[in-house]
């Protein structure tokens, strides 16, 4: 996927990788209810298959993903892998497939919508299949439900991703279809936006888990998860501070700041390799 990115790189897309990759994990960050005990967030995939092209987008939610799980803990080290598989390569394949089909006519915020449907649906489903497979014992009541959950985060996914595009289009006509053009308010807009939700939105994220930490509790698979190093930035909280918002807050300042500068760093080595 690097070497396709490569091919295809347009070198204005370099702090598009950094602005989109922070926006997306800020959003990652802010849960909400999805039924009772339950929540969701935006995944991203389809966002940023939108907008920087499926190839940069893999190897962007790819970083966020690996950042995740080494600097938060979230995911853990032995399920990155299959979490890289199922959101960033298939996810974000996924989410492609109707824009590349029919997204450049008339039907082309139903294609955003399905795709952002179907990244969320691809990348549940194939959680679900890993599971029971590797011989994790899920009741037919605890399945029905989980997919009832996952299809209700899909559609949100969804409709989250077709009203993004559009905020963003309104600040910056053509941003998705003229790439080579000046994005500088749409950047600058969906910067201050990854600020104001790692800062100001964990203030009204849900608690509870998503659908796979629910499911992992219901399966008992959470009771056997150990942390073999802890970070001072685990669990999105900063350890050097008081618990509480100034620590969720600084946690997603500091995350914000990997993540852009690790997206920074990655477009400017395609870059320079395409270049070359």
């Amino acid at each position: 996927m690097a070497r396709r990115a490569q091919r295809g790189f347009d070198d204005a897309k370099v702090p598009l990788l950094g602005v989109m990759g922070a926006f997306v994990f800020a959003a990652q960050m802010i849960n909400f209810p999805v039924g009772i005990g339950t929540t969701g967030h935006l995944v991203g995939g389809a966002l940023l298959a939108y907008t920087l092209g499926p190839s940069a987008a893999v190897v962007t939610m790819s970083a966020i993903l690996a950042i995740q799980a080494l600097v938060f803990q979230d995911g853990g080290i032995l399920a990155l892998g299959p979490n890289t598989i199922n959101m960033a390569v298939l996810g974000v394949l996924a989410a492609y497939l109707p824009y590349h089909l029919w997204g450049s006519g008339r039907s082309r915020r139903l294609a955003i919508f399905a795709g952002g449907t179907l990244s969320v649906l691809v990348s549940a489903a194939l959680a679900l299949a890993e599971l029971l497979i590797s011989g994790v014992r899920i009741s037919n009541p605890v399945l029905g439900v989980s997919l009832a959950l996952f299809a209700a985060s899909a559609v949100l996914e969804g409709a989250i991703t077709v009203a993004v595009i559009e905020a963003l289009e309104k600040i910056q006509p053509g941003f998705v279809r003229k790439p080579r053009e000046g994005r500088s308010f749409a950047l600058g807009a969906a910067g201050l936006a990854a600020l104001l939700l790692a800062t100001v939105g964990v203030l009204f994220a849900s608690t509870s888990p998503d659908g796979i930490q629910r499911l992992g509790e219901q399966t008992g698979i959470a009771s056997h998860a150990r942390a073999l190093l802890a970070t001072p930035l685990a669990g999105y909280q900063a350890a050097f501070v008081h618990a509480g918002w100034p620590g969720k807050a600084l946690a997603g300042v500091a995350g914000l700041t990997l993540i852009f500068g690790a997206c920074l760093l990655i477009g400017r080595a395609i870059a320079r390799r395409r270049s070359a």
